[in-house]
């Protein structure tokens, strides 16, 4: 239980009295009250303190940490574990810069099944949600990925229609004639069958091979007894396919647990982490990760990255581990509860389990041959962007932005980053922009939306190397106005993207040039600014049909203050439509349950002055 003491002090302050010598966690904010930094502690007065010496540590993470910290507020716990388990929740909440995030996941798809359906399905997904459903992954490989969903669809034929709620058709799908549907829309199957199939998929996806088989090989003999041949040949030929499955894994041990296997690897500054998962026995998946710059030393970095893992994954009854984490104990005892039963921390020095702590070590050293090359090729394209736009250095940060709007009205300017090449989705930007006269400005919206960002950008540090605007002469030249005006021309170099006529391509306009410079179809550098102006577009486009949508959604109720979605729902419920509530007495608005004299006249006025 949470004690309820705060403290809030400003940063020069982190050293003196008045800090509890108690376990909690603390908060480091900037000076816009964002947090930067969540922390746990067993005594809170002693880690603040021992940050006085990295105060002046400016080349280092938390240096730099440090000189962006204007406040610090700190919540005492009643222990450690409490801590441990409200740090892990207020990371997740606000997603602090200088925490270590273990970001890679999002990049890759899982595949979920939808077991909080009535007739699950099986699909493709970037992100975990907070429902019921099970999720699996995620799949470095995508081809592993399609090839799984290939044999799940093949030998255990889930339905594939869109919707949680079954539909009844007249006449069945084509996946059902070609055996890939068990038609429940037509009521050719029951839903404990349904279930049963199901049941089946979440043992191959969870890696439980062998008792899959087995039931099924049980399931194909009493077929055989009861001389359903058909069902049977069926049965043995998803027995033949997942034994192949099965022979392609690596069996990691002679027994049937499941575990997983931390290993970590530091190099100039930098770590890198890998996680095989053992299930059943076998070694069917991992995860890898690279951390930049972790302040950490290696047992509180090998404490951090645990907490962080299985904020997101389940846990298995053994972790494997080449040291002891920092407060292992309290962590451990956070990990049973998670898990409801046994957690053993095991750091192998022999035979088997010391073979699959080196192969974790092998796959974490991989993460910097993948980051090297990663960095290679960035290297070589952005040189060669350089090249070809004539600019002054390497665009590390390409910024990119976007004007939609319908007849004038709804306008909204998007902002893209690019960091080497890769999408910054943290520094993506919506702008809403009203045109006093109403009529359509492109111009003036675009420095508008320039002029907002670059701004802010300023302030928050991560000013663009490149701005690149989609359009030709006309837009890089209202750009260059507004780097004039903000005095940015010797920081940001500018660049428009346009396509003038559909069988002349894309054509890159730079100022100060007469003519546009033409790329190759087939050069990288146009791919990468195409890439980069689609983003764009698509940003854009999203968040302006979302608008759309919502303002087309809108009630007369949502002006009112004090009409949430529960007083909402009890007016509509007595009174049955909107039409009816226009057409209502103030007394019969104040008879509604929740309603009252006062807000029944604020509603009444309200729903005539929208008539």
């Amino acid at each position: 239980m949470v004690k309820d003491k705060k403290y809030e002090q400003p940063l020069n302050a982190f050293f003196i009295a008045g800090l509890p010598h108690e376990a909690g966690i603390y908060m480091m904010k900037d000076g816009a009250g964002g947090v930067i930094y969540v922390g746990k502690a067993r005594d809170l007065k002693r880690r603040l303190s021992s940050y006085r010496r990295c105060l002046d540590e400016t080349g280092t993470k938390t240096g730099v940490m440090l000189a962006h910290a204007r406040h610090i507020e700190t919540i005492v716990t009643a222990t450690e574990k409490e801590a441990l388990i409200l740090e892990a929740s207020l990371i997740k909440r606000h997603k602090p810069k200088y925490n270590i995030i273990l970001r890679d996941d999002k990049n890759y798809p899982f595949i979920k099944v939808t077991v909080d359906e009535d007739w699950p399905r099986l699909l493709v997904v970037r992100r975990r949600r907070r429902d019921k459903a099970r999720y699996f992954g995620p799949f470095s490989s995508a081809w592993a990925m399609w090839e799984t969903i290939r044999l799940l669809n093949r030998f255990f034929p889930l339905r594939r229609c869109k919707g949680r709620d079954l539909r009844p058709r007249k006449r069945p799908c084509l996946n059902y004639q070609m055996r890939r549907c068990l038609a429940p829309c037509l009521g050719r199957t029951e839903r404990e069958q349904y279930l049963a199939v199901v049941s089946n998929v979440l043992l191959v996806l969870g890696g439980r091979h062998e008792e899959l088989v087995k039931r099924l090989r049980h399931d194909m003999e009493a077929a055989a007894a009861d001389l359903e041949f058909e069902r049977a040949a069926g049965l043995r030929d998803q027995i033949t396919a997942l034994s192949k499955t099965i022979e392609r894994q690596v069996v990691a041990a002679g027994h049937h647990r499941d575990e997983d296997i931390f290993a970590l690897v530091r190099r100039d500054g930098a770590a890198a982490l890998a996680v095989l998962l053992v299930r059943d026995g076998v070694l069917n998946g991992h995860h890898s990760y690279f951390i930049a710059q972790p302040g950490e030393n290696d047992e509180e970095l090998l404490a951090e990255v645990i907490a962080r893992f299985y904020a997101e994954h389940p846990v298995p009854a053994d972790i494997l581990l080449p040291w002891q984490p920092a407060g292992s104990e309290v962590l451990r005892e956070w990990l049973v509860e998670e898990r409801c039963g046994a957690v053993a921390f095991k750091l192998p020095r022999r035979g088997g389990l010391k073979q699959l702590l080196l192969m974790a070590e092998k796959n974490a050293g991989r993460v910097f041959v993948e980051q090297d090359m990663v960095k290679d090729a960035w290297r070589n394209l952005g040189l060669e962007t350089q090249k070809r736009l004539s600019l002054a250095r390497i665009p590390e940060r390409i910024t990119c932005m976007d004007i939609s709007n319908i007849g004038g009205r709804q306008t909204v300017g998007a902002v893209v980053n690019f960091w080497q090449g890769e999408k910054e989705g943290t520094r993506y930007r919506h702008y809403k922009l009203e045109r006093p006269d109403g009529r359509p400005d492109d111009y003036a919206s675009m420095a508008e939306v320039m002029t907002r960002h670059l701004k802010r950008a300023a302030a928050e540090g991560y000013m663009p190397d490149l701005l690149l605007v989609d359009g030709g002469k006309g837009q890089l030249n209202a750009a260059g106005a507004v780097l004039a005006a903000l005095d940015l021309e010797s920081e940001v170099e500018l660049a428009g993207i346009a396509k003038e006529h559909h069988d002349e391509g894309e054509k890159i306009f730079r100022p100060g040039r007469k003519n546009p410079l033409k790329l190759a179809q087939n050069s990288p550098v146009l791919f990468l600014l195409m890439r980069i102006r689609d983003e764009a577009h698509r940003f854009g486009i999203t968040f302006h049909r979302k608008w759309r949508l919502k303002e087309a959604m809108s009630s007369p109720l949502d002006a009112v203050a004090g009409v949430g979605k529960v007083r909402k729902e009890a007016l509509l419920k007595s009174l049955g439509s909107l039409q009816r509530l226009k057409a209502a007495s103030r007394e019969e608005l104040a008879a509604v349950p929740g309603i009252g004299p006062q807000l029944a006249h604020e509603l009444w006025l309200a729903l005539r002055q929208k008539s």
